[in-house]
């Protein structure tokens, strides 16, 4: 299957779009929900409205019907503008473990309200407290009674469920003990949050340094239907993979859309601060860092949409996906730190934004998969290094 050529100028359109809205969302406004350890309600209202949000949702079920490309230009445009995407992200990488392995009739019950904006799918229930990023270890479990599937178990680090109505959960329904492929006997499940809190399901916020919306999730008993199954039981791990690899090649686009900002917030600084009766753009010593963490990103760049075609081919995109994501997260955080050096302390003044875009791209170092993990994956699956864990 061969991959189709990036029409960037039908892209240039969706970005015209995106900045337009976005634009109507100053630095102000983005300072007082962090300040606030807000949501930015009245922008995702918004952003969903304008039908950004249900851009990969299929045309039958009222949505855009586009791709992982067009997709990773919405959020990136969101960052670029001063932003932050990862307030409505989860949506978009939620829906593609539904859209592929989702029955028709959860489909159709499902995808129309999440395009009109009726429905919110913002929550991935899949990291534990006591395994991490080896998800193969999970310890929560899923046990079948009757037309039920009893939930039992703890999660941590799952966002926006404050401000979603559903939620992907990852859990076991066979125990790891019991299966040839440590990778086997994991299902995918929807969950309604408003029929799950305080009926067997317990949320507990964690404050962090971003004011990225975070909990920690405790399961005691949930009863769910047999029919919030996706897909068949005991395959969830392989379904998750679809969700995973749009996840982190959405993330790369909103890396690559923070360091367009912080270049771009830079280049001006520097054009603009006179020092010793010149520019200090014009000393190299300030120009080389914002010019080689320009061509960090653009380099970056040209893996997202590898990874955006092989996904939107139907092709395996573990390996893209993973290095995009890798590469952006570097590129990103590089520009943050040439940024913040540039504006000297002014960077650290709240009303440059500088400070808190810095505080907003260092997560993705971490999350939603470490730059360890990824450098393993690449060791192992690409150039055939034994398994280092």
């Amino acid at each position: 299957m061969s991959l189709n050529p990036i029409d960037h100028e039908a892209l240039e359109a969706i970005r015209d779009g995106v900045r337009s809205l976005c634009q109507q969302y100053d630095g102000e406004y983005w300072r007082d929900i962090d300040k606030a350890q807000g949501f930015p309600e009245q922008f995702v209202t918004e952003l969903t409205e304008a039908g950004w949000l249900g851009a990969m949702i299929p045309e039958a079920f009222g949505g855009s019907g586009l791709g992982l490309a067009e997709a990773s230009v919405i959020l990136e445009e969101v960052n670029r503008c001063g932003g932050n995407a990862g307030f409505v992200h989860g949506q978009m990488y939620n829906m593609a473990t539904l859209l592929k392995h989702g029955s028709e009739a959860q489909k159709a019950a499902i995808l129309p309200r999440l395009a009109s904006g009726e429905l919110r799918l913002q929550s991935m229930g899949v990291t534990e407290p006591t395994t991490g990023t080896d998800t193969t270890k999970i310890k929560t479990t899923a046990v079948k009674r009757g037309d039920k599937y009893v939930i039992n178990g703890q999660k941590v680090w799952i966002s926006r469920i404050q401000h979603s109505d559903l939620m992907i959960l990852l859990a076991r329904t066979t125990p790891l003990a019991e299966v040839k492929r440590k990778s086997e006997g994991m299902s995918i499940f929807l969950v309604d949050l408003h029929q799950a809190i305080a009926n067997g399901m317990t949320v507990q916020p964690i404050d962090n340094m971003v004011g990225h919306e975070t909990n920690e999730l405790f399961f005691d008993n949930l009863e769910l239907p047999a029919d919030s199954l996706i897909g068949e039981e005991g395959k969830g791990f392989r379904y998750i993979l679809d969700g995973l690899n749009a996840e982190r090649t959405l993330i790369a686009a909103e890396c690559i859309g923070d360091g367009r900002w912080f270049i771009d917030k830079a280049s001006r600084y520097a054009n603009e601060r006179v020092v010793f009766d010149r520019p200090i753009g014009q000393n190299q010593g300030v120009q080389f860092p914002i010019a080689e963490a320009h061509i960090e990103v653009e380099a970056a760049d040209l893996m997202r949409w590898r990874a955006c075609q092989e996904f939107d081919a139907g092709l395996p995109a573990g390996a893209s996906a993973n290095m995009a994501k890798y590469l952006a997260a570097k590129a990103s955080w590089e520009a943050a730190n040439v940024c913040l050096q540039t504006h000297g302390g002014f960077g650290f003044a709240t009303e440059y934004d500088v400070e808190r875009k810095f505080r907003e791209t260092r997560l993705y170092q971490v999350a939603p998969i470490s730059t360890n993990l990824i450098l393993s994956y690449v060791a192992e699956h690409l150039l055939d290094l034994p398994r280092s864990f």
